[in-house]
């Protein structure tokens, strides 16, 4: 499963400061190639809502305002991570809701280590275990 988010691009551009590199980027053509492989290589692809996904904390569910500045999410729950990993995590989450799965091992959650020091520094093995429904 790929997860990622729908953003609605026409939205973002309306900003002019940051419409240059929003097309720069090519994020149209971005989710066409996820589309695209995600079809050619038999996984699904879920496009979720962007609505809280950083704001939202990825354990205990409270919205934590900050702005788009600030790189840390820091909850009252404890859990103190990258925003951007926050997010990816509350994206999954979606993502699995969506699909209906709430047993089922997350294959491809921690997909590189990097990215598994990062939680398991910021975050304890049972919280995430919980909230991901993986067998860590």
């Amino acid at each position: 499963m790929i997860a990622y988010e729908d953003l609605k691009i026409r939205n973002m551009v309306k900003c002019h400061n940051r419409a240059r590199s929003i097309y720069d980027a090519s994020w149209y053509q971005f989710r066409l190639w996820i589309e695209h492989f995600a079809k050619k290589f038999g996984k699904t692809a879920i496009a979720v809502s962007p609505n809280n996904t950083s704001q939202e904390c990825c354990i205990c569910g409270k919205k934590v305002k900050k702005e788009l500045k600030v790189r840390v999410h820091s909850c009252g729950c404890g859990l103190v991570i990258h925003r951007d990993i926050n997010a990816a995590i509350n994206i999954l989450l979606k993502a699995k809701s969506s699909l209906g799965h709430r047993q089922s091992n997350a294959t491809g959650v921690v997909a590189s280590t990097l990215v598994g020091a990062i939680l398991l520094e910021q975050a304890t093995i049972d919280m995430l275990s919980d909230r991901l429904c993986l067998n860590l």
